[in-house]
């Protein structure tokens, strides 16, 4: 794994089935330091295997962020308002994150005086693989943490870390063991930021084994009844012509090359990450058990040995991991294609306004979107991302979400002009508590940007944009 990314479960499966299955042996693990004290906590549940991923959080070791966050209060700073933001908005990114569809990709921007996490849920099918590609632009060297989560069914259970990174630059992968939502959070250190990109794409994670083909020649799937109705089909079936080159879909080794009555001649691949892959009805094989092969090596040919002699020509495809897995998701290589990033990129990490009465903020960068507020006209928007046509924005009020960057303008030119009749306060944001700009002495004209609520968004004479409190109203 590149730069500092590893997986931080170092709790291994065969400790989980033994932990599920209650053989002897857990207080042994117990007994093995810190890592495992708080196991006694969970044996009340161990029984259950939907406690496993509980367990695994508990006796994982630290992700770089979570040792990061450990260093700021070592060093006395758990209690300063930037640390507590920082830590708020971490936790804010577990609990709110944007829902999206991959593929995705985002340009935006990490503001160094108000810390913020971006994060992004999406769903994945067992076998999938997210390919995470992020880079950073930034004055100062920073450390920039990004983690990888699946998302428990129980909302109140904690998300499970499973890559962690500081390292960011390039891009790097996970193949999902199960079908589940997952979460990926980005959150620079302390007093760092800068423009960041991130694209993340789904793929297949296994090459498709016969040469040539892609999913559209899958004729039978997974599931599929046999014999009538006393099996069910436990692969995929591939048609393709007589000796059409089956390659292997990973690297391993050959632990079987032979001929069954069943799979007539058939090789079995073990890869690297402990399932078998199998491959029956082969008119050929040119491998031998024992043999090492990667990815796209030639194993045989399509056929129809076994029995199969009946039906034309194809491959049998198979994947085992504890039991028969659906192979569709292996091998299926979705859409690829990004959105053309037609929103003005000079906006990221600076404030737009609302053109017209009415716009809608929705919950994703698209049309289809679901609605979650109107807008009124002349609203100041922060702009945090641009995703395709569409700007991720953040409210004066601090709420999050879409809108379409054509129906938003700079707010380079004043909308009209507000005489102070007393002395006006200017503000940091739109809320009583806010600290104090600048006063403005009565008789002055104040350019006015924008509005929300009760109060106005107004350039002070300084040149800074600020905000001040309707006339009638209290600051």
């Amino acid at each position: 794994m590149p730069g500092n990314m590893k997986r931080t479960l170092p709790v291994t499966d065969q400790m989980m089935l033994r932990l599920c299955k209650g053989v002897p042996g857990r207080t042994r693990w117990a007994k093995e330091g810190r890592r495992y004290a708080a196991l006694a906590a969970f044996l009340g549940v161990w029984a259950g295997c939907d406690s496993v991923d509980a367990i695994r959080n508990e006796l994982r070791d630290h992700t770089p962020h979570e040792a990061y966050r450990a260093s700021l209060q070592a060093a006395g700073l758990n209690g300063t308002a930037l640390t507590t933001q920082w830590i708020e908005a971490s936790s804010r990114a577990l609990t709110n994150p944007t829902s999206i569809a991959l593929p995705y990709r985002e340009e935006g921007f990490l503001f160094t005086d108000d810390p913020g996490a971006p994060s992004f849920r999406f769903h994945m099918r067992r076998g999938q693989t997210v390919t995470m590609d992020l880079s950073l632009d930034s004055p100062d060297p920073a450390r920039v943490f990004l983690d990888l989560f699946r998302m428990p069914e129980d909302s109140l259970r904690a998300p499970l870390p499973l890559l962690s990174s500081d390292s960011i630059l390039g891009d790097f992968e996970y193949t999902a063991g199960r079908e589940a939502d997952y979460l990926i959070r980005l959150q620079p250190e302390l007093l760092r930021g800068g423009r960041f990109t991130i694209t993340l794409r789904l793929d297949a994670s296994l090459t498709f084994p016969v040469e040539g083909r892609s999913t559209r020649a899958i004729q039978s799937v997974f599931g599929d009844p046999r014999d009538g109705g006393s099996r069910r089909h436990h692969g995929v079936d591939i048609f393709a012509p007589r000796g059409t080159p089956v390659i292997s879909a990973t690297g391993g080794r050959v632990t079987r090359a032979n001929t069954t009555n069943i799979g007539g001649k058939v090789v079995w691949v073990r890869d690297t990450r402990g399932q078998s892959l199998y491959y029956a009805h082969l008119d050929s094989q040119v491998v031998r058990s024992g043999a090492r092969v990667l990815a796209g090596d030639v194993l045989g040919f399509v056929g129809n040995t076994g029995n199969a002699r009946t039906t034309p020509p194809h491959l049998h495809f198979g994947v085992y991991s504890r039991g028969p897995v659906n192979p569709w998701y292996y091998l299926y290589q979705p859409t690829t294609a990004l959105p053309d990033p037609t929103a003005p990129r000079e906006m990221v990490g600076d404030w737009t306004r609302t053109r017209n009465e009415g716009m809608r903020l929705r919950d994703g960068p698209g049309s289809r979107a679901t609605v979650i507020g109107e807008l009124a006209q002349a609203t100041p928007l922060r702009v945090l991302a641009a995703v395709g046509a569409w700007y991720r924005v953040e409210l004066p009020d601090g709420r999050v979400g879409f809108v379409s960057a054509r129906l938003t303008e700079a707010p380079s030119e004043p909308l009209r002009t507000e005489m102070v009749t007393a002395v006006a306060p200017i503000q940091t944001e739109p809320r009583s508590s806010a600290p104090v700009m600048q006063d403005v002495a009565p008789g002055t004209d104040v350019p006015v940007l924008g509005a929300f609520g009760d109060y106005l968004w107004v350039r002070s004479p300084n040149g800074r944009a600020g905000w001040m409190a309707l006339p009638g109203t209290v600051p």
